[in-house]
């Protein structure tokens, strides 16, 4: 390499490892450590990264010494960027790893996400971002303060299905959104024993969970922050469902006066984006399962290639961090969804009582 694009590179901000590569087969590519080895990043995020352009599996950071052997020979990854929680700190002297996938139970978001920025990694945090708005401001400033990028596991936003309704919303294509209808659920009632369903570790239940792809749906379904929520609790099985939320309802209203009505819930399979506006209306059903989404609006169905949702994620922030591309998932993103979460457990603690936001355009 030449003294002037190692220069360059110095010049930019970019690790050199950007440049470089860790090796000469990821030239040029981000190096990624995954943190949390379960069932998505060994099933969904790992798998991507064999595919990503501008990123590539670097390291792993797990609290299983088990699966360190197994990820070891199948990645092919040196023995130098394996980590465990307790030496998770050395990361800071590993010029091969350029960004940290936090992919823990949420009670750990925060700290692992902290830790990674003062360790000079750019942040992925897996949704939700933390157990509460204090934990995402704190995350936020300790990004900004050691200068790295922070993005939010929002898959969505980096898929084709999703784009297209944020098109159609922003180009009015259906004239004045009305309503939107947005649901997001599955049943969870076959293992007493995960951490979801404890709320030390969860801070929550199902809105926790899949209840931001329920709040995110409406909010990208009219372009607008909510500027009221009103909510319920339902529960068939207290007994299962001690410690956390089984099923959540909550309204939204909007300054242009659409209302959304969302729905959650760890008892019932439900998966759609439904908007009803002046001259049409728009669907995703499914809307944000990993297979491949299906679409429909009043002109006719909406049609995509498959592509991998967590490859198009990581890749855009690989381009976020390389080249300056927007940051579709920004922790922002993650604060005002976390904002919206406590004012619904809120309202419900409240007996439902309306609850008002102020958001402005947080996140938009």
């Amino acid at each position: 390499m030449s003294k002037g694009l190692i220069g360059s590179a110095v010049l930019s901000g970019l690790p050199l490892s950007c440049v470089l590569g860790a090796n000469q087969n990821n030239s040029k590519k981000l190096g990624v450590a995954l943190v949390g080895l379960g069932s998505y990043s060994t099933y969904q995020l790992a798998p991507a990264l064999e595919d990503t352009e501008h990123c590539f599996l670097a390291g792993i950071v797990t609290g299983t010494a088990e699966k360190e052997k197994i990820w070891q020979d199948k990645y092919n990854l040196p023995s130098e960027n394996i980590y465990n929680y307790d030496n998770f700190d050395e990361i800071v002297s590993n010029k091969s790893i350029d960004i940290v996938y936090v992919v823990l139970p949420n009670a750990m978001h925060a700290d692992f996400s902290i830790r990674a920025a003062r360790a000079g990694k750019h942040v992925i945090c897996e949704k939700p971002m933390a157990m509460n708005v204090e934990e995402c401001d704190a995350i936020i400033t300790a990004c900004n303060k050691a200068k790295v990028k922070l993005g939010i596991g929002y898959r969505l936003h980096s898929e084709p299905y999703t784009k297209e309704i944020k098109r159609i919303v922003s180009s009015k294509e259906f004239g004045k959104i009305n309503y939107i209808g947005s649901e997001a659920a599955y049943r969870s009632t076959t293992n007493p024993d995960q951490w979801r369903l404890n709320v030390k570790l969860s801070g929550g239940g199902a809105l926790m969970n899949m209840g931001v792809y329920a709040i995110q749906s409406a909010i990208y379904g009219t372009g607008e922050n909510p500027i009221s929520v009103t909510a319920q609790e339902f529960s068939t099985l207290p007994e299962y469902f001690k410690e956390t939320d089984e099923t959540i309802t909550a309204q939204f209203e909007f300054e242009s006066g659409a209302f959304a009505n969302i729905m959650t819930s760890h008892n019932v399979s439900a998966n759609r984006l439904f908007g009803s506006c002046d001259k049409g209306w728009f669907e995703l059903d499914p809307a944000s399962t990993y297979i491949p989404l299906a679409g429909r609006t009043s002109k006719g169905r909406i049609e995509f290639k498959q592509e991998s949702q967590q490859q198009l994620q990581m890749d855009d922030f690989a381009k976020h961090v390389l080249l300056g591309t927007p940051n579709v998932a920004p922790g922002e993103m993650g604060k005002r969804d976390m904002i919206i979460v406590e004012a619904i457990y809120r309202s419900i603690a409240n007996g439902g009582a309306k609850i008002p936001l102020d958001l402005g355009n947080m996140g938009l």
